[in-house]
């Protein structure tokens, strides 16, 4: 995986600036907030695997940043931290109340709290909470989901896959390829903000495969708008040789070389109203013949 995203939401400039410098040599991708609803709104922009919230800030605090982090689908399962100098075990009862993962009083040993960070983020991944490249919510949580909407109406379920991913990460790299899915989930998070509704949800199932749950008016044009741009965007990742010739030169099983398409987004869409089903298997599999459908009709 890439570095470990960390969201430290801290109004004293000088503990943030050494948050940051700390984690940043432990190899953690930091941003710093300063106040409530910035991190909220940064939050949106890049999902962070752990937040480090500080309680007492200049808007709002901390209680209403974490209330809002659990109320929204698409934050609720990020770990939180709450750094702050109340040591009340009624202030820490709320903090845990509201669904925080751990709690630290300052003043605060750094190490203890580096511990803390990775044992959280560590938890969430061996419980399959997260996937460890996107940040997204994986298994667990999205099995939880598809068993919340089951007998539900007016939902729709987007199951969405790279085409000609495999050939790129051949040519590219791993590398290369987690940052396509790091792009590819920051591009969902965008268009269902856009389209979509703040209750609808994204899971990453795994490789380059994500699902969106939204309200079925909302399917078609988060579909249409996420193939356009995926097909825009995507073509940053090539090189200039590449894009030139419209294609890449791919190694083949028969030690020759291939011309390989660019990448562009599969997906396919299933919705209530469309089926009736007895457990959750049925929409995954009925999502990804859909997708695969999808894909085989130029994606």
């Amino acid at each position: 995986m890439g570095k470990a995203r960390l969201l430290v939401v801290e109004d004293d400039i000088d503990i943030g600036n050494m948050l940051k410098i700390y984690f940043s040599g432990m190899d953690f991708d930091v941003d710093v907030a300063m106040r409530g609803k910035d991190a909220l709104e940064k939050t949106k922009q890049v999902l962070p695997h752990l937040i480090v919230l500080d309680i007492m800030l200049p808007d709002i605090d901390g209680y209403e940043v974490c209330r809002n982090l659990r109320t929204n689908m698409r934050t609720s399962h990020i770990p939180v931290i709450f750094l702050t100098q109340k040591d009340e075990r009624s202030d820490k009862l709320q903090g845990l109340e509201l669904g925080a993962d751990d709690y630290i009083t300052k003043p605060f040993d750094i190490e203890e709290l580096k511990l803390r960070v990775q044992g959280a983020i560590k938890r969430a991944e061996r419980e399959s909470l997260t996937d460890p490249r996107s940040g997204r919510p994986a298994g667990r949580l999205i099995e939880d989901h598809l068993r919340r909407i089951i007998r539900e109406k007016g939902w729709a379920l987007l199951d969405t896959g790279i085409n000609h991913f495999e050939p790129f990460k051949n040519v590219y790299g791993f590398v290369a390829g987690d940052d396509v899915i790091r792009f590819t989930s920051m591009l969902i998070g965008e268009v269902v903000d856009e389209l979509g509704t703040t209750s609808d949800f994204i899971g990453h199932a795994g490789g380059d495969n994500f699902i969106i749950l939204t309200k079925e008016e909302k399917a078609a044009a988060i579909k249409a708008r996420l193939k356009e741009r995926f097909d825009n965007e995507v073509l940053t990742h090539y090189n200039f040789m590449d894009r030139q010739q419209g294609f890449i030169q791919s190694p083949a099983p028969s030690e020759t070389m291939v011309k390989a398409p660019f990448m562009t987004m599969a997906i396919g869409v299933i919705s209530a109203s469309q089926h009736s089903f007895a457990d959750i298997r049925e929409i995954t599999e009925l999502s990804a013949e859909a997708r695969r459908q999808d894909a085989a009709a130029g994606g």
